[in-house]
């Protein structure tokens, strides 16, 4: 089920015309944990991650468990916090995007990346739970955006989060398609 579910949100994702300008340059990956996930091997991901080509978003592989480790260990922290939320997809960074999100009502929430504590900083896969605990915990509850501003050698990042990766999908194209309305995109 779950990788059927990623496999039906690629196909969303793709067949946007607007979705490329919202994929970072570290590239996207949509995901999807089974229920009661303890591990990244328990989260269906795109292995090599979601690319662009001639303008369009673009997966040359099949979802498959295990192939996510950022976007994974996401999921599962906030999984701890609402089960019912295993899915995720990371997005560039921008302004606009984040205006966008806060219009349409949707919970946004952030953490910086340079105030995480340095003992965590040399352990690697804790950044992204560490961050994941700082914006659930200044949002009071689980947010449906979560975005850092980069730190030294980091891109920045919008993750949507959601029940499955269909909700997910149609979310990232709505944002896709009025991001790309926007003349003043930052």
């Amino acid at each position: 089920m779950e990788r059927l579910g990623v496999h039906q949100g690629l196909i969303i994702l793709q067949s946007s015309k607007h979705m490329a300008e919202l994929i970072p340059e570290v590239r996207s990956n949509l995901v999807m944990a089974r229920e009661n996930a303890q591990s990244v091997e328990d989260v269906v991901g795109v292995p090599g991650r979601i690319t662009t080509i001639n303008g369009r978003a673009k997966a040359f592989t099949m979802p498959d468990w295990g192939a996510s480790s950022h976007m994974a260990r996401l999921v599962l922290e906030v999984m701890k916090h609402d089960p019912e939320r295993r899915s995720a997809l990371n997005l560039r960074y921008n302004t606009v995007t984040i205006e966008i999100c806060e219009k349409l009502g949707l919970k946004v929430s952030s953490y910086n990346r340079m105030g995480e504590p340095e003992e965590l900083r040399e352990i690697e896969g804790k950044t992204v739970s560490w961050g994941v605990e700082q914006a659930i915990n200044s949002l009071g509850e689980v947010p449906d955006i979560i975005y850092h501003t980069g730190d030294w050698g980091k891109e920045p990042i919008i993750a949507l989060v959601g029940r499955d990766p269909v909700e997910v999908a149609e979310m990232a194209v709505c944002l896709a398609e009025l991001f790309s309305l926007r003349k003043d995109k930052k």
